[in-house]
C-alpha cells in the first residue's frame, strides 16, 4: 500500500471487491471525514491489457466530471510502483440493485431515481463523457440516500458528433445499435437508463433470454412491450417516455436533456428516493 495515502489517511475494513482489487473504508489523517479508497494492485494488470487502461482512464474521467451532486467525486490518486488507489466519496447504501431486487417501484419512487440520474447522464454529455455501462449496480446512493452515479471504467470521452465504436456494456442494459456493431453515441446511455426505469417500474427487464445470445438477440429485435400484468396501473405518460427512450432507431431516440423535459419527468418531483 502507498506511503503517501497510509500519510494521508487511515485505512480501514474492506467494504467491496472486485476482480482486481479491494474497495476499503477510510478516514483522513486532517479532518477525520469519511471516504472510500479503491485499491487495485498493479502487477494483477498486464501493461497493455483493456483492464489498465480502463482503471487509469477511470480516474482522469472522475476528474473531468467533478463537482456534481449525482456523480460520485473522486478526491485523491496515489500510485507506486505496486499499487494504484481512488479515494472516493464513501456510498455506504444499498445500490440501485440491492433495491430493485426487493420490490417494485411505483412511478413517484421511479421518477425520484430518473431525475438525479438523468441529471448526471446529462452533465457527463455536456462534457463529452458517454458512460456505456449504466446500469443498477452503477448507482449508489450515499449516507444521506442522495444519487450518485459510478464506475466509470468504461467510460469514453468524445467530441462533439463524434461517434464510438466496441461491444461495451451489460446484458439488459446494452443498445441494439452497441451489438449490431455499428458506430454509436451517447445516446446509448438513454437506452440504458430507459431499461433501468422499466425494470424499477416492474422487476423485469424489458428484453430478456435465458442466455447472454438470447439476451442479446432479443434487445436486437427491440421489440418493446407493456403486459397487461406489469402495466395495469403504469400511466399513459411513462410508456410514452419508455418508447422513447427505448426507441431501436438511435436518431428518434431522446437525448438525455429531452428525457429531463419529458412530461413525466417534469411532474411532482417531493418524492424521496425509496430505500
Amino acid at each position: 500500500m502507498s506511503e503517501a495515502l497510509k500519510r494521508d489517511y487511515t485505512v480501514c475494513e474492506e467494504i467491496g471487491r472486485g476482480r482486481f482489487g479491494v474497495v476499503s473504508r477510510c478516514y483522513s489523517a486532517v479532518s477525520g471525514e469519511s471516504f472510500a479508497v479503491k485499491s487495485v494492485e498493479k502487477r494483477l494488470l498486464a501493461d497493455d491489457s483493456i483492464d489498465r487502461q480502463c482503471l487509469y482512464n477511470e480516474a482522469k474521467i472522475m476528474q473531468v466530471l467533478a463537482p456534481h451532486p449525482n456523480v460520485i467525486q473522486v478526491y485523491d490518486v496515489y500510485e507506486d510502483e505496486d499499487w494504484l488507489h481512488l479515494v472516493i466519496e464513501l456510498c455506504n447504501s444499498p445500490d440501485l440493485f440491492c433495491r430493485v431486487s426487493e420490490r417494485v417501484f411505483d412511478e413517484s419512487e421511479a421518477k425520484s431515481v430518473m431525475v438525479p440520474l438523468l441529471e448526471a447522464i446529462a452533465h457527463c454529455h455536456r462534457l463529452g463523457v458517454v458512460h456505456r455501462d449504466l446500469k443498477p449496480d452503477n448507482v449508489l446512493f450515499d449516507e444521506w440516500n442522495q444519487l450518485k452515479l459510478a464506475d466509470f471504467g468504461s467510460a469514453e470521452c468524445v467530441r462533439e458528433n463524434e461517434m464510438l465504436t466496441g461491444v461495451v456494456g451489460t446484458p439488459y442494459y446494452v443498445a441494439p445499435e452497441v451489438l449490431a456493431g455499428r458506430n454509436y453515441n451517447e445516446k446509448v446511455d438513454v437506452w440504458s437508463a430507459g431499461v433501468i426505469l422499466y425494470v424499477m417500474l416492474t422487476g423485469v427487464a424489458p428484453f430478456y433470454g435465458n442466455s447472454a445470445t438470447e439476451i442479446f438477440e432479443a434487445v436486437l429485435r427491440a421489440n418493446l412491450r407493456f403486459p397487461v400484468r406489469y402495466f395495469h396501473s403504469v400511466s399513459p405518460a411513462v410508456k410514452d417516455l419508455l418508447r422513447r427512450m427505448l426507441c431501436k432507431d438511435a436518431s428518434r431516440r431522446l437525448s438525455a436533456e429531452q428525457v429531463l423535459g419529458h412530461p413525466w419527468m417534469q411532474g411532482n418531483r417531493e418524492m424521496s428516493i425509496p430505500m
